[in-house]
């Protein structure tokens, strides 16, 4: 099964290592709207779902 392409963005202001426009894929939705959400490096973190949009195709 190849994994899912980076088709999401995460938008909210700096928050360590994250900041807004970083291209990441959601792996999981969990419970109390959060997911867990691996960024373009490799980096995992769960976050809020509304930290990250669906990427403007184009």
């Amino acid at each position: 099964m190849s994994a899912a392409p980076f088709d999401h963005v995460y938008r909210w202001k700096k928050f360590g290592t994250r900041f807004t426009g970083r291209r990441c894929r959601v792996l999981a939705r969990g419970a109390m709207n959060s997911v867990l959400v691996e960024f373009d490096n490799g980096e995992k973190t769960v976050c809020s779902r509304y930290a990250v949009r669906r990427a403007v195709r184009g």
